[in-house]
């Protein structure tokens, strides 16, 4: 995968696009990501003893990595992800700046 957790992604389509956020917790498998204040949705709960108070909560659900770029932290740009191997290890490049990410 390009895309890892602590990365800062800009959302390209959907509901929130435009907006901006930090990787919080990544699933390979189906190639999700769950961005923290992004992509939430209303959860109505019942009150039980664990949550003392019911009602509505929003719960972030997770996010497809097709509706996301990665944003370079030297350049501030959206780009998209080139690999180079570099002393035996997989390093990430900017394809815009050409510097390590």
């Amino acid at each position: 995968m390009k895309i890892k957790k602590g990365d800062k992604v800009k959302i390209i389509s959907g509901k929130d696009k435009g907006k901006e956020g930090i990787i919080e917790k990544v699933y390979s498998k189906s190639k999700k990501v769950l961005i923290f204040g992004i992509n939430l949705y209303k959860r109505h709960l019942k009150k039980n003893p664990e949550t003392k108070q019911g009602g509505i909560i929003d719960v972030p659900r997770p996010l497809d990595i097709s509706k996301l770029m990665l944003v370079c932290p030297k350049c501030k740009k959206t780009t998209r992800i080139n690999f180079k191997i570099e002393s035996k290890k997989k390093i990430r490049i900017c394809k815009k700046c050409r510097n390590k990410i």
